[in-house]
């Protein structure tokens, strides 16, 4: 019997009609199997078997005697035995009361029994409880049959079918459990609902179903709730599946915390049960030990047994990647000792040859996938539907939540599947065709990452990124022109995630492989404008330039307008980060030229949203505002709400630097409400400095300090450590705190704190590549200090080397000093 989840049956006694079902009775009560006790009776499996079979009903007197002491009878019951075994018992014994056995400990069902118990109080019938072997089925269902008793007075039973049983064994047992001498008694017997709980039928299924036809003829009330691996299938049958227990979080380092998730809390129960002073648990080995035996009760509680001489890091060093070979701890064990690997081949058995071809090929996936994915995987010949609804039937594959990447293995299941694979000579391909899945897949997902649709597409790669890895690493070595279309459509998500120099690797090193020197020439391109995207992103754009204006010429010359587009704004930011104004605007002025001349709305929008930093650098705010309200027209009609939220918060600022601050402050708080509908926290923040700021230069003092007190609890409540200025002593402010603290100091007369402030400001600008924060924040400085020469040589060195004009208001306060 599997650890901690015996298999359940009842007791009848002396009134059962014969020594086979008398015998078969006490064995029930005793929990034992047939092999169980034979080893504990020191008899053959065979001779029990022919016993309760009726095929040997007089006994010897020495056989008789070996069977009461290991049933453990005394008294009476020894004496009936006895008789029984001459054949001597009583024509009609009085049937005696039927008491269910005391129900095993579960951990985190408390949900599927309140709605099993439900349902079979509403439905009567056949209920089978389903799953892999291993998974609770049976403590589930004894569990529930003892909650249900109130729901049942006419009475509760349970009963466990044995291998070979016949349909008259199944009787007598039924009969013996309900408490009537013969089954012509049955039918009066069951005339109230009665619940039947019925254990492994699929040990003897053809007896069981003959059976219970017989029991659902006669008894439409009667509720049968059967356990197996695999449905019955007979009419009117309701299928429930079981799966393993949840899961804690990987990474969860706190014990208490792991103990409320059901899978640790059962191993941690079984562990302590087995070592009697159980040392400190190493949390994390804990955590990943149960991830990988895949929340299987079976699993946890023969990976606990071992507990007596091994700690959980020690468990999974040695069984982390050898899990079917994970069996009972007991040496002595009879019937042989039982391993996952015999639970799974099990179940494996039941599968069809093309279902068992379609397991071994999805164990390739690495975490959760979709129908989609499986459908990819399999081909076309293969009907995905019904094969994904037989695997579940017998849990070898799990649902878990209800999005599109719902299907997982469990990793025992996943490591037999492989090694049937790899035994089918099927490995090798299926891997390769698992490389193949995911360069469609990511082809498909990458042109959503923009726009309204951009936080979908990221949650889309998330959910497979595991298998996306998995993918790269073996086509890198196998199929590099799959690696390649793979590794050239990730570049956004790897930036989004901030894989920029780990994905830039990826791409060079595939880039320089020379068996995809004959790649197609725009997926090259793709990647090479990928190498230069991300390696933007820590600074390094400017020393792949070259590539990104390969890539350009590249769709050029097929006339590829996406290409054309996205290369083009990706050169225009590296220009710009280089200094380089003059061809960061030529690149974003030939972008807009291009997206109107297509009529790609969105693209218009993008394209003006990002030649107004060019505005600004030339202070050019008029400017500014009408390609801030062609944006805005723009992405309403395209239907980017981010755009227009951003459009809207630039807006903002570009009125507060005209001064404009009454305006500002309204347009702003309009564009926190937007930036809140679509999600934005970062530039949400930002936005409500810009309103606090132009509070303050407006001379709103009260409202800006509110704003102000408002900020710096917010920052406060965000995660992260503080991050000291080089040279300072101070924490880094925030660069809106500071500036609304100089300009309130400075409309009250405090002109040294003023300074103070403002020189703060400067301090925390002096890193970024765009210097206009740095600019406004050294020209207040000019304005408020006592000795502002320096400072404003300061601050045209800054102007002369940036190529950043002075707006209308900084050239008006510098003109009074």
């Amino acid at each position: 019997m599997a650890p901690g989840h015996p298999v359940h049956v009842e007791a009848a006694d002396a009134s059962a009609a014969s020594f086979s079902a008398l015998l078969r009775a006490h064995r029930d009560t005793a929990r034992l199997t047939q092999s169980e006790l034979a080893a504990r009776a020191g008899l053959g499996v065979r001779t029990v078997r022919d016993l309760e079979h009726g095929r040997a009903s007089r006994p010897q007197r020495s056989t008789v005697e070996l069977l009461v002491s290991a049933l453990g009878l005394t008294g009476d019951e020894a004496a009936e035995f006895y008789s029984a075994a001459r054949g001597q018992l009583p024509p009609q014994p009085r049937p005696a009361a039927y008491t269910l056995p005391t129900p095993p400990e579960l951990h985190g069902r408390a949900e599927e029994s309140a709605a099993l118990g439900a349902h079979l109080v509403a439905q009567p019938g056949l209920t089978t409880l389903v799953g892999l072997a291993g998974v609770g089925k049976s403590a589930l269902a004894i569990s529930v049959a003892h909650r249900m008793q109130p729901h049942f007075p006419a009475g509760v039973g349970a009963i466990s079918v044995a291998a070979g049983d016949t349909v008259t064994d199944v009787r007598d047992v039924v009969c013996a459990v309900l408490g009537v001498n013969r089954p012509a008694d049955l039918p009066a017997r069951l005339e109230q609902p009665v619940l039947l709980m019925v254990d492994a039928v699929d040990r003897s299924p053809d007896a069981f179903r003959t059976v219970l036809a017989e029991l659902l003829a006669a008894a439409p009330t009667l509720r049968v709730l059967a356990s197996a691996r695999a449905p019955l299938g007979h009419a009117g049958e309701q299928v429930w599946p079981l799966g393993p227990l949840a899961l804690p979080p990987a990474g969860t380092r706190v014990l208490a915390e792991a103990e409320r998730h059901p899978a640790s809390a059962l191993f941690l129960a079984r562990w302590r049960r087995v070592r009697r002073a159980p040392a400190d648990v190493e949390v994390e080995a804990l955590v990943t030990l149960v991830r990988r035996l895949g929340g299987l009760p079976l699993a946890i509680e023969l990976a606990a047994a071992r507990g007596r001489v091994l700690d959980p890091a020690e468990m999974l060093a040695r069984y982390g990647n050898r899990l079917l070979e994970l069996g009972s701890a007991d040496v002595a064990a009879s019937p042989p000792l039982v391993t996952l690997r015999d639970v799974v081949t099990a179940s494996y058995r039941l599968l069809e040859p093309a279902q068992r071809e379609a397991l071994r090929r999805l164990a390739v996936f690495g975490y959760r996938w979709s129908v989609e994915l499986a459908e990819d995987l399999l081909g076309p010949q293969v009907d995905v539907v019904p094969v994904l609804e037989r695997l579940v039937e017998l849990g070898l594959v799990q649902v878990r939540g209800s999005g599109a990447f719902r299907f997982v293995l469990l990793d025992v299941v996943k490591e037999y599947a492989t090694e049937q694979a790899e035994v089918a000579g099927e490995l090798a391909e299926a891997r390769r065709q698992h490389g193949v899945v995911f360069a469609r897949f990511a082809a498909r997902t990458a042109p959503t990452m923009v726009g309204s649709t951009l936080a979908a597409a990221v949650a889309r790669f998330d959910d497979v990124a595991s298998d996306l890895w998995a993918a790269l690493a073996h086509a890198a070595e196998h199929d590099p022109h799959t690696a390649l279309c793979l590794a050239s459509n990730l570049p956004r998500w790897w930036r989004f995630r901030g894989r920029d120099q780990q994905g830039r690797q990826w791409l060079l090193r595939l880039l320089d492989d020379p068996r995809t020197a004959d790649a197609d020439p725009i997926m090259r391109a793709w990647a090479n404008l990928g190498v230069v995207q991300l390696a933007a992103e820590h600074g390094a754009g400017r020393a792949e330039l070259d590539r990104g204006e390969a890539a350009l010429a590249a769709f050029l010359l097929v006339g590829d307008v996406t290409g054309e587009l996205a290369a083009r704004g990706v050169l225009q930011v590296v220009h710009q980060s280089a200094g380089e104004y003059d061809d960061a605007r030529r690149h974003g002025e030939a972008t807009l030229a291009l997206a109107t001349r297509t009529g790609r709305v969105g693209d218009m929008a993008v394209a003006q949203h990002n030649l107004i930093w060019h505005d600004l650098r030339e202070a050019d705010l008029a400017a500014a505002q009408r390609r801030l309200a062609a944006v805005d027209r723009l992405s309403a009609r395209s239907g980017e709400h981010k755009l227009r939220a951003l459009a809207r918060a630039n807006l903002a600022e570009v009125l507060r630097l005209d001064g404009r601050y009454d305006e500002a402050v309204r347009v702003g708080l309009q564009a926190v409400e937007m930036l809140a509908e679509v999600g934005n926290p970062g530039e949400r923040r930002r936005l409500v400095g810009v309103v606090g700021l132009a509070y303050a230069q407006g001379g709103r003092l009260e409202e800006a300090e509110k704003t102000l007190t408002d900020m710096r609890a917010a920052l406060l409540e965000e995660p992260g450590p503080e991050t000291d200025v080089p040279g300072s002593v101070e924490p880094e402010e925030d660069w809106h705190c500071a500036m609304i603290e100089a300009t309130v100091a400075w409309q009250r007369g405090h002109r040294t704190l003023a300074a103070s402030w403002f020189a703060a400001a400067a301090r925390l600008t002096s890193g970024l590549h765009d210097r206009r924060d740095t600019m406004e924040a050294l020209v207040g400085l000019a304005a408020t200090s006592d000795e502002p020469a320096e400072v404003v040589t300061r601050l045209y060195v800054l102007r002369d080397s940036t190529g950043i004009s002075l707006t209308p208001r900084a050239l008006d306060l510098l003109s009074h000093l």
